[in-house]
């Protein structure tokens, strides 16, 4: 963990979608620091499903030593980004950071992508950013500080990206290529990049110098430019390696090849990670015995779902996880009720992804997970595996 170093104390911060999340967590570090914080998100009310408002945000911020300035921002509405720089203004006297965090997603294909939903992601990632960088740009300019970090990915052209999720990835690397533009459009007035997180850095780039402009950087590697080299507090289980996240070509088994990029874009050198062994035989029975194991009324409560697995290679087969019943249930065949995801993988990689070695995200997205059923109720299984992890 980097240390605090007062650099940015009296800065002002406006961070989009920092009521929670990574938005939240660069909105701390800043105000540690004695950063002036300004919460732009829409989260006033508190959310029956997520924790966090501006207002609880603020509180936080204040309480490590940070000013905070929450204000009420749908980044897809222009008024109401003016309207949060006009305050931010009137209240700190200039904005010296902008972060544009606040983000939509849907990892769904082209059939499966409702139009509504596709144009949420293009309004509030790709139109959004925009929009909250033109607001603060004047301002920025008058800063000595005056960076803008946009929390998205480097441009990475291999068609896995795109197969399983082509209108996400588009309105996220849309964030990326204001990177290209307005770093070269601001030479020397702002320093423009992007971040994609592995664990948390942008403390770090904000430390730069303007000069530092128009990198795509992945934090684990600006970190380890900085020195750090344990990354325990970053990680689900101490000790294991960290997981790459979308968009960085680090499973070579999930790369058909490798489109190299050219101009602005920086070339990365890719950290290839040791792959684990095929599971002995057994191993899905033994996963979902630890599974049965760790179920109660509670997690079955919290879920309301019935999952069926599809599973090819030894010890393969069909098998399900029903968190609708009462005290819940596994096991071999179909479940009683209709299932409302059905998940498809090889053995192999379903052992990985529930003890922790192989994220569910990245499974999904390099085509190793295919989903059928419902999206949200997948996402919720992810929960479930993370308290797995501790005992596979």
């Amino acid at each position: 963990m980097l240390p605090n170093t007062g650099r940015l104390a009296g800065c002002t911060v406006f961070i989009t979608g920092a009521s929670r999340g990574i938005g939240k967590a660069i909105a701390l570090k800043a105000a540690k620091d004695g950063a002036n914080i300004v919460i732009a998100a829409k989260t006033a009310q508190p959310h029956p499903k997520l924790l966090g408002t501006i207002y609880t945000a603020a509180e936080e911020i204040e309480a490590v030593g940070g000013k905070a300035l929450p204000c009420i921002v749908d980044v897809r509405d222009e008024q109401q980004i003016s309207a949060a720089v006009e305050k931010a203004i009137k209240k700190f006297g200039g904005i010296d950071i902008l972060v544009n965090n606040a983000s939509a997603i849907s990892l769904t294909n082209t059939l499966d992508t409702p139009t509504k939903r596709l144009d949420l992601m293009m309004n509030v990632n790709t139109r959004g950013t925009y929009l909250a960088s033109k607001a603060c740009i004047p301002y920025l300019k008058k800063s000595k500080v005056a960076h803008i970090l946009n929390i998205s990915p480097p441009l990475n052209l291999n068609p896995v990206w795109f197969k399983q999720h082509c209108a996400y990835t588009i309105a996220k690397y849309g964030m990326s290529m204001y990177v290209l533009g307005m770093a070269e459009e601001f030479k020397g007035e702002i320093a423009v990049n992007a971040l994609w997180p592995k664990t948390d850095a942008a403390y770090s780039i904000f430390q730069k110098p303007k000069s530092f402009t128009g990198n795509f950087v992945i934090d684990e590697n600006i970190l380890k430019e900085e020195g750090i080299e344990n990354f325990d507090v970053y990680a689900i289980k101490p000790g294991h390696p960290l997981q790459p996240d979308f968009f960085l070509d680090e499973y070579p088994e999930a790369v058909s090849k490798k489109v190299e990029s050219t101009g602005a874009v920086p070339e990365f050198k890719e950290e290839k990670l040791q792959l684990q062994p095929k599971p002995r035989s057994g191993a899905v029975e033994e996963t979902f015995r630890i599974v049965k194991d760790s179920l109660s009324d509670d997690v079955v409560k919290a879920t309301q779902a019935i999952y069926l697995f599809e599973l090819s290679g030894e010890d393969g087969g069909t098998w399900f996880l029903d968190l609708k019943s009462k005290g819940g249930n596994v096991g071999y065949g179909e479940p009683s009720d209709q299932a409302d995801v059905v998940m498809s993988m090889t053995t192999d990689d379903f052992v990985k992804m529930f003890s922790g070695k192989l994220k569910p995200t990245m499974a999904f997205m390099s085509g190793k997970l295919k989903i059928k059923g419902n999206m949200a109720l997948a996402i919720k299984l992810e929960k479930l595996m993370n308290q797995m992890n501790a005992r596979l």
